[in-house]
């Protein structure tokens, strides 16, 4: 079988799945795009010693197949392996093809293709490296809550319904022939609504048909999960304010007046995987700094300039002079 992965250091890490809504000019495959939604296929089960692709004297097999794949961006590899694994297979080939060609012209024995490829080699391994750096880092639960307690802001996440009473001079459009409503009217009229619910009204049912919010209005007033930053001030801060299955007083914004219903957050649990990744991570890095230190590497500073924010001297120990 074919010695794989020496070409597989010079192939760019990113998905050979590409969009063709339309003709476009000749152009050299590639592993870089989106994924094709088109197909939808079934993952064959089949030996990894099964060769899946032939291109001249070059065999692939499927065990090779899907490691090239898990070298790919994580929202590429579902695609890949599954609705666009014939797009995909069909621009490897080509890149394999041209690759030999590019053999046959020597285009391989120059020093330009050399020093990329060298670096292809090297970038590869120290993402390999990194990885299993960050994977052996040990971290517990209570480090994890540390963190997301420190970046709350970052992962608190709400999802909540809406009924929104429009008043006069607000942003958002107003109904064809619906009366303009006074600040005062408006109030009137959200407490006048917040009462019905709290005497056990259908929330999504009066959003329908009483909310002047035209997005989300024929969803019942569902918004969704949203974040920190997505929604204006004060009714961000009374979302979050607010315990699950509880019901606002109206609430004040440019858009009119709100009543919110939460209906579910999220908590540490649903983004704990992700806090670990970012925490080995920083820790990883942390690691880098460390061997990058230990090494002495350093930058040429005529050719790279001088450091934005060079790191301080080191305080004298030495007497000073008489």
């Amino acid at each position: 079988m074919m010695k794989f992965f020496g070409i597989l250091a010079l192939i760019p890490v990113g998905c050979l799945l590409a969009q063709n809504p339309a003709p476009a000019p000749a152009r050299a495959p590639s592993l870089s795009g989106a994924p094709s939604p088109l197909l939808t296929a079934a993952v064959p089960n089949v030996p990894n010693d099964k060769v899946v692709i032939t291109a001249g004297d070059l065999k692939l097999t499927a065990g090779e197949f899907n490691q090239i794949i898990d070298s790919l961006p994580e929202q590429y590899r579902a695609a890949a392996r599954g609705p666009g694994r014939r797009e995909f297979g069909q621009n490897l080939m080509r890149v394999l093809l041209l690759a030999q060609e590019g053999k046959t012209r020597k285009l391989d024995q120059s020093p330009e293709y050399k020093t990329q490829a060298q670096f292809q080699a090297e970038n590869l391994l120290a993402q390999r490296t990194f990885n299993q750096i960050a994977e052996n880092i040990k971290v517990d639960d209570a480090e994890l809550h540390a963190f997301y307690e420190a970046h709350l802001k970052d992962y608190e996440q709400v999802r909540a319904r809406h009924i929104l009473i429009r008043m006069a001079g607000s942003p958002a459009p107003a109904e064809p022939g619906k009366k303009e409503l006074t600040d005062a009217e408006a109030l009137a009229k959200a407490q006048e609504i917040r009462k019905k619910l709290m005497e056990g009204a259908d929330f999504a049912q009066l959003a329908s048909t009483e909310s002047d919010d035209a997005g989300s209005k024929s969803r019942g007033g569902d918004l969704n999960f949203f974040k920190h930053g997505q929604m204006v001030a004060p009714f961000e801060q009374a979302a979050f304010s607010m315990k699950v299955g509880e019901i606002s007083e109206p609430v004040k914004t440019q858009f009119g007046y709100h009543i919110i219903k939460v209906e579910a957050r999220k908590s540490f649990e649903d983004f704990k995987p992700e806090i670990e990744r970012r925490v080995r991570g920083e820790e990883a890095q942390k690691l880098l700094d460390e061997m990058q230190k230990k090494a002495n590497a350093s930058l040429d500073p005529e050719f790279f300039g001088i450091p934005p924010n060079p790191p301080a001297a080191p305080a004298s120990t030495a007497p000073a002079p008489k």
